[in-house]
């Protein structure tokens, strides 16, 4: 089972979380830029975030095998603050990058008019761009959030089939459906969806598979880098077939994400000593026989 994880926040996530993925059949990732739980202050704290999703990250990642890209905005909730609103005028520097394969994550939180301002802004920067966007849906009254995402969206130049809209369930599926874009869906151990409620919606909606994409979304909070497998397993006990699940977890993927035209699924040969930017993800000199012999004869 080969699995592209098209939404999870690798920079909150350790090296163990990288090898279980890298076993459970995790070849590619994309990861989105996001709220990383304390606020930002400054736009200069943006920046260095996006630089590490641009070099640190991918790096990592191609450690334990695996193609890292990214997906550069900014975020919904911290759209708020004035003092973070500096950022949309940089992020056209940052959306040219190589490996930036979207706008995103864009969206809403609270459904503000600083929301509406953001998000109407960056639609327009994925136009400009030739990028598609990943669509952040809100959190709590989801069916009144995915309505006002949608007259933005219709409102904008970023034409629907270029749009991925994100933590869908049961309650928003329907529209999102109608409205041409592409559907995402985010497995977490509690909350949002889960693998057997994945199954259920792909059989209802069996005729929309080839524009759905499932993610783990972990990040810093309560989730699982593995959902995406869990989701696989489910699916081929449930009686899809193996072509069903490279559909879902690969090919819808690489479709969406390869609309930016920068996907590369090569990973870079790399060595456990080899550094980025002198930085190694090791830690100390690595053990040898005689290093060994030595600790144990202590």
């Amino acid at each position: 089972m080969r699995i592209f994880d098209p939404h999870i926040h690798m920079t909150s996530r350790t090296t163990d979380d990288y090898e279980a993925m890298y076993a459970a059949g995790v070849r590619a990732l994309v990861e989105p830029s996001f709220w990383l739980g304390q606020p930002r202050t400054s736009p200069a704290s943006f920046y260095d975030y996006f630089d590490a999703l641009l070099g640190w990250e991918p790096f990592r990642a191609a450690q334990h095998g695996i193609a890292h890209h990214c997906t550069l905005a900014l975020n919904p909730k911290e759209a708020n603050d004035p003092r973070c609103l500096p950022v949309l005028d940089e992020l056209p520097r940052y959306l040219v990058k190589d490996g930036v394969v979207a706008v995103g994550e864009i969206g809403y939180d609270a459904m503000t008019p600083a929301e509406d301002t953001a998000l109407s802004a960056q639609l327009q920067l994925a136009a400009d761009h030739g990028l598609p966007a990943l669509v952040h849906t809100p959190h709590r009254d989801k069916a009144a959030g995915l309505a006002r995402t949608l007259d933005v969206v219709h409102e904008s130049a970023l034409p629907t089939e270029r749009v991925l809209l994100d933590h869908l369930n049961e309650t928003t599926v329907r529209a999102a459906t109608d409205s041409g874009c592409w559907l995402g869906f985010s497995i977490y151990p509690d909350t949002k969806m889960d693998p057997d409620r994945m199954v259920r919606v792909l059989r209802e909606y069996a005729s929309e598979r080839d524009r759905i994409l499932v993610n783990s979304a972990a990040d810093w909070g309560r989730s699982d880098p593995l959902k995406t497998r869990h989701v696989g397993e489910a699916m081929l006990a449930a009686g899809f077939t193996d072509d069903d699940v490279d559909q879902v977890l690969w090919r819808n993927p690489v479709a969406f994400y390869g609309l930016s035209g920068r996907l590369d699924l090569d990973v870079e040969d790399t060595t456990p000593q080899a550094t980025h930017e002198g930085n190694s993800i090791l830690r100390g000199a690595p053990v040898t026989t005689a290093t060994r012999a030595t600790e144990e004869g202590r």
